[in-house]
């Protein structure tokens, strides 16, 4: 089972830089990106996208542990309150 999951990661991470190739190289000319009052300096779309892809994969990859550290702390309070109800 882990190398089917394996795979189908691998398939889309593959998909996704393809898109990403291709994208770059029909729109060479360069843009900027602009949110509220902050506005980036100017880069290929593709390049745009290649760090929009690259954040999102750091940020999937990252998310996981910290919900698995909080599930664990969850675990850890509630089998403590269990035993302190059980001595009463």
């Amino acid at each position: 089972m882990k190398t089917i999951t394996n795979l189908l990661t691998s398939l889309i991470l593959a998909a996704w830089v393809i898109a990403i190739a291709i994208i770059s190289i029909q729109n060479i000319k360069p843009v900027s990106l602009r949110f509220l009052t902050f506005q980036s300096i100017e880069l290929p779309i593709g390049v745009m996208l290649a760090f929009g892809v690259a954040i999102g994969a750091i940020a999937g990859a990252i998310i996981p542990l910290f919900w698995r550290v909080s599930s664990k702390r969850q675990r850890r309070y509630s089998s403590e309150d269990e035993e302190f109800e059980e001595e009463f």
